[in-house]
């Protein structure tokens, strides 16, 4: 057998000789012992902290501590937490890492208290801390027993969990099956872990014990912006577990952020560990810089906020001084998300009007009172006449002046100001967009950039998605096809105030009546219903409009197109209704497929909500009214609701908003997809809004923006100021947003690459098309999946060229194109589902049914038909003979696959049971592992498949041959294996031994939460001891005592108290 491809030769000894090579001790735990003799010290598989390695850390890192505090810390660290959520009590045991144990003393002389501080790890001198890597690591939790393929410890404490697949296995997998499954049933595993890992070797992805799959990032650089961009799991593990990087991310990385759906775990991406890391150096070089620390460009989405806040936690943790960090921002609204953020991930505990400074005096108030954060508004660095110098507020030097968003015209204005009263201070400023040729003011404050992570960058990581335009431009449109820029001048305000909508209305009287004229809104109406509810991804959508009457107009007309079409399709439904009462007969399948999809779309229709989201002003109520807009009920439901929570929330019936300028900056909604676009804007307020649909979210493939201004009808000239003459390098063809027609072209191409495999694969989808629906058809479907199913490489790139083609399918929707591709698209994903039925454990995701909903018109109209995937488990049911009956037919792969499903359906539940049958395991990995490489023909496969499946069968049955129940075979097993040479008495008399050591425990020890008590525990152990006295006397001592930890391991896997364990119905 060829084994030089398997995931333990090509991938995990290489990553562990990697960890050797950077200082970690290494040692493989498949055989690990426990108990008396134990291998790394642990009792039993369900300790994840190896406190053999924890005490003496303790000692060499707190000298001078007593041993009564050490012993104290050490129970702190290992103490139960089941009662915790996993991610509440990986908070809590961060904290101690972070800040150590504090143990309170009382003195038996004077009674005086004496606080003693054991602190967990060396952060300073990573080379006085042990790092050991452990391999193959079992860990046995409240019902399961799972194997880690690497688990990195450091003094002891499981930091680092590192799921490996083989290398041609999807690497999403490695999350789906793995990580997922360990979470729900080792828990205890993640109350420590900081990073996990994942990797097939080629691709590699890093996340933390919450991350969803999509939030999982590469690590493409080690140490440097500058270097070339390399997706290796060798780049991976150096740049993330090297022991001073593992330390540096753990210490200074990482925060806890309270959401609305819970505590959520945040650990640095690779640009955000190199930006800040390059800031902080920048700090360290004052005097070279002059405090100009530089602009720090990450694009809008890629976690900012979060940047700014490891950039200050590493100031105040790693470099000596009281350092003060004033947060400047330009917008009120801005102003109260950035605030928001600090506290919610803890890095502020402060009130907001203790730390806000409310104006120039009060923030000298506060920076004399050395607080660590200071929040203001720009405005506040106003002089009352114009050109005076600002006084002076402070001159300390260890304030950090933080800006945000710092290019937009306000900073130049009062980018001096700063200067002048914060002469000794650091300026860094952080912008989601880059610098403008000509932002000259900003580089003066600021310096150039210090960190550049661009639009290109951030796509191809997967940190933002891309961004799609179409125009949709209604005939009556501006004149002037590049828009009159000094109308964009005056729209570049977040808010028009009464002075700018009156100079906006006067100065430009006939654009303004162009975009707001009645007939041209009624059309944007329509078209933004139609377009919404003709999207393939339902994600939400916002409508930015020119001022806020017309977004309250905008409200109004769409809510009425809206209720014209719940009407039409009440209407539909009625009438099939009636004409299915007609017939005189039930619905037929194609009806009952109509009606489910009326029923889903009236649903959607009645349960959308909409909201107007504008900013309040004097006289507001009878200034809207002159223009035909009642904000009336639109004030009163954003004074009384928290729409922002509503419309974040994805699952909220809140989808579409109506907005002029709130939410364009520091709002975050992950599931907006949607941008309707019908206001003017250029620079980086329109770069700002578009990136409101760039955030990643679960299976959203891209973002839209719907231009109905003709913003992008000349994209190069909307752009132009972000050229690489800005220094930023983005480069031709890095712009943040691209035509819609791009993606179309990625779908073509996507659909062109599964019909080029198809037709590798000896068959032609054209040919499945046209034949006439029936029997014709449905052979060539069953030969089609067949000749896919030839390998299971050729099985898994099908599956990836067709999956990537539905997804774009639904990206482009909707579109005239979607009506020309559907055929296409419909075939490949009946090819697809069908592949998913065949395997027992096969469901089908949530994208992939909304894709099927989609196309099903046209599946429908070409007679494809989908048969539920057979469930075959019971092997002793099968007819073999049948089978390689089947096997001579057109369709030998199908069948194998059937054959093949079963088996490792059956052979896990197997394995469960009795893990001496884990040689059956490997036996069946071996024999994939040869048809994979080609050393054997699919007839081979098929025949050593059938005897495979026949050999499980007898081991099935051996626990009656044995006269044994299947909790005594395993127990049995366990003492017998490996053989033990015994007469047919002895055996005989082991069978006895099994029978009544089984029972008593099952009787009297194995009691609820046995494993979790100490004492408990050792009643177990006794009670095996005592019974294992009785084996024969081929039993020594030396293996007596080896099988009494193999039992006692045995007991703990699989019985968890009060008569549950794995055997018992339903486990």
């Amino acid at each position: 057998m060829v084994t030089g491809y398997s995931e333990d030769a090509l991938i995990e000894q290489p990553a562990v000789a990697l960890f050797a090579s950077l200082g970690w001790e290494t040692a493989g735990c498949y055989d690990e012992t426990y108990g008396h003799s134990a291998t790394l010290g642990r009792e039993t598989r369900g300790d994840v902290v190896l406190v053999r390695q924890l005490l003496p850390a303790l000692r060499r890192l707190n000298p001078g501590v007593s041993n009564g505090s050490l012993v104290l810390a050490l129970e702190e660290m290992v103490r139960d937490r089941s009662a915790m959520s996993s991610v509440e009590a990986n908070r809590e045991v961060y904290r101690l890492l972070k800040d150590g144990h504090r143990v309170v003393l009382l003195s038996l002389e004077d009674g005086e208290e004496q606080v003693e501080t054991v602190q967990y790890l060396d952060w300073q001198h990573p080379e006085n801390n042990d790092f050991f890597l452990a391999s193959q690591f079992w860990v046995t939790g409240e019902m399961y027993t799972r194997r880690c393929d690497l688990v990195g410890f450091v003094n002891g404490i499981p930091l680092v969990l590192i799921e490996l697949k083989a290398i041609d296995k999807d690497l999403k997998n490695a999350y789906d099956d793995n990580l997922t499954d360990y979470k729900a049933t080792i828990p205890q595993l993640f109350w420590y872990n900081q990073l996990v890992i994942l990797s097939n070797g080629s691709e590699s992805r890093v996340g933390t014990i919450t991350a969803e799959w999509e939030h999982f990032g590469e690590w493409k650089r080690v140490a440097s912006e500058d270097e070339a961009p390399l997706v290796s799991l060798e780049t991976m593990i150096r740049g993330t577990c090297e022991k001073g990087r593992l330390l540096d991310l753990v210490e200074n990385f990482v925060l806890f952020k309270e959401a609305p759906g819970g505590l959520v775990k945040v650990a640095a991406k690779n640009h955000q560990y190199l930006g800040v890391n390059a800031a902080f150096e920048s700090l360290q070089e004052l005097k070279t810089n002059q405090g100009r620390l530089g602009v720090f460009w990450h694009t809008q989405g890629a976690g900012k906020s979060f940047s700014m806040i490891f950039f200050a936690q590493k100031v105040l943790r790693r470099l000596p001084g009281v350092w003060t960090f004033v947060v400047v921002t330009d917008r009120k609204e801005l102003d109260e998300q950035i605030y928001k953020n600090f506290v919610d991930t803890g890095a502020t505990k402060r009130d907001e009007s203790e730390i806000h400074a409310t104006s120039a005096e009060h923030l000298r108030t506060l920076l004399a009172g050395n607080e660590r954060y200071v929040f203001t508004l720009i405005q506040k660095f106003r002089t009352e006449h114009p050109g005076e110098r600002h006084p002076l507020i402070s001159d300390r030097s260890d304030i950090v002046v933080i800006t945000d968003e710092a290019h937009r015209s306000q900073y130049d204005t009062f980018a001096l100001n700063m200067r002048n009263a914060l002469p000794n201070a650091a300026f860094i400023g952080f912008t989601g967009t880059p610098l403008m040729v000509g932002e000259e003011k900003t580089r003066q404050v600021f310096g150039d950039y210090v960190s550049v992570y661009n639009f290109r960058e951030s796509v191809a990581d997967r940190a933002t998605v891309p961004l799609y335009y179409e125009n949709r431009i209604p005939e009556m449109q501006l004149t002037n096809a590049d828009l009159n820029d000094d109308m964009a001048d005056v729209l570049e305000a977040a808010e028009l105030d009464e002075d700018q909508e009156a100079k906006l209305e006067r100065e430009f009287a006939r654009q303004y009546y162009i975009i707001t004229d009645d007939d041209r809104l009624e059309t944007v109406a329509r078209d933004i219903v139609s377009h919404f509810l003709g999207r393939g991804y339902q994600g939400k959508a916002m409508v930015v409009s020119i001022d806020k009457a017309t977004a309250v107009r905008m409200y109004d007309k769409v809510r009425r197109y809206w209720a014209e079409e719940l009407a039409h399709a009440r209407a539909e439904l009625a009438a099939l209704g009636l004409a299915t009462g007609m017939s005189g007969g039930g619905p037929s399948g194609a009806g009952l497929d109509e009606r489910a999809d009326l029923e889903r779309r009236i649903a959607y229709l009645a349960g959308t909500d909409m909201a107007v989201v504008v900013s309040q002003s004097q006289n507001e109520g009878a200034e809207l009214a002159k223009k035909g807009a009642d904000i009336a009920p639109h004030r009163k439901r954003m004074n009384e609701q928290d729409l922002a929570t509503k419309f974040k929330n994805a699952d909220d019936p809140l989808r579409l908003v109506f907005v002029c300028a709130m939410w364009m900056t520091g709002f975050d909604v992950p599931s907006c997809s949607t941008i309707y676009l019908d206001k003017p804007m250029r620079n980086h307020t329109l770069m700002q809004t578009i990136a409101r649909a760039n955030r990643v979210f679960g299976d959203k493939e891209n973002g839209l923006i719907v231009d109905y201004v003709g913003i992008f009808r000349n994209l190069e000239k909307a752009l132009a100021i972000y050229g690489t003459g800005s220094g930023g390098r983005v480069e031709p063809g890095d712009s943040p947003v691209a035509a819609k027609a791009k993606l179309v072209e990625e779908l073509r191409k996507a659909l062109s690459a599964v019909t080029d495999f198809c037709g590798a694969a000896g068959f032609e989808p054209e040919t499945i098309r046209r034949a006439p629906a029936g029997f014709q058809k449905i052979a060539l479907l069953d030969a089609a999946v067949d000749a896919i199913l030839a390998t299971d490489d050729s099985k898994r790139e099908f599956l990836g060229l067709g999956n990537r083609a539905l997804l774009l399918f639904r990206a482009i929707l909707p579109d005239p194109a979607a009506n020309e591709l559907a055929g296409e698209c419909a075939l490949f994903a009946v090819l697809v589902k069908k592949i998913r039925s065949l395997t027992p454990q096969a469901d089908i995701s949530a994208v992939e049914q909304q894709v099927m909903r989609l196309l099903e018109e046209s599946i429908v109209a070409q007679g494809y038909a989908v048969e539920p995937g057979s469930s075959i488990v019971d092997l002793s049911e099968i007819d073999f003979d049948a089978l390689r009956a089947k096997l001579t037919a057109k369709q030998k792969h199908v069948e194998a696959e059937k054959l093949r499903g079963a088996i490792n359906s059956k052979l896990a539940q197997m394995v469960r049971l009795n893990r001496a049958r884990l040689d059956y395991q490997q036996k069946f990995e071996e024999l994939i592992a040869e048809y994979n490489t080609g050393a054997l023909n699919i007839e081979e496969l098929f025949t050593r498949l059938v005897d495979f499946a026949q050999s499980l069968t007898a081991e099935e049955q051996r626990a009656t041959r044995e006269e044994l129940t299947e909790e005594e075979l395993a127990l049995f097993d366990i003492l017998m294996k490996p053989s033990v040479d015994l007469s047919d008495a002895e055996i005989k008399q082991v069978k006895r031994v099994a029978h009544e050591l089984l029972a008593t425990l099952k009787e009297k020890k194995l009691v609820i939460d046995w494993r979790k008590k100490q004492q408990a525990r050792a009643g177990v152990k006794l009670c095996i001891r005592e019974f294992l006295g009785g084996l024969p006397a081929a039993f020594t001592a030396a293996l007596r005592a080896e099988k009494l930890e193999l039992a006692f391991q045995h007991f703990y896997d699989s019985y968890y108290g009060d008569g549950k364990s794995v055997y018992a119905r339903g486990a």
